[in-house]
């Protein structure tokens, strides 16, 4: 079980990077919890629910970000939990400003689907990009 939940964060990571929002959402749960922090500093942190709130997480990060780099690096898994830790570097497009952030992010899996999605970042430096001061 461990191995196939891995198995679907690599291909949920996989949909991310060639852009098919689309095979995520098929592999989420109707009841999802989808969290990022960060909020109200960065556009898209917040904690969505179901698969619509998914769906707006990613519309709302596609329109704020431009991502350059997105690299998950390490998999554990333990019974229905899979932590990943990797790192990213993008631009908040309103402001023009990059960032670049390690981070961990955690999935729940449960009948091969996501339950809930926890990010774990340096949000002061992408709430930095993401602000119009200097």
């Amino acid at each position: 079980m461990e191995s196939s939940n891995i198995e679907l964060i690599r291909s949920v990571y996989a949909a991310f990077t060639r852009g098919d929002i689309a095979f995520i959402l098929n592999h989420v749960s109707a009841d999802v919890e989808w969290v990022d922090p960060g909020a109200p500093a960065i556009p898209f942190a917040g904690t969505y629910h179901g698969v619509d709130g998914a769906a707006q997480f990613f519309g709302k990060l596609g329109e704020s970000v431009e991502v350059f780099a997105f690299e998950p690096r390490d998999y554990l898994a333990a019974n229905d939990l899979v932590g990943v830790f990797g790192y990213w570097r993008g631009r908040a497009k309103q402001t023009n400003r990059e960032f670049e952030s390690d981070w961990a992010m955690s999935f729940r899996v449960r009948d091969g689907k996501v339950t809930r999605f926890q990010a774990y970042v340096d949000t002061a430096a992408e709430a930095a990009a993401h602000s119009a001061a200097r």
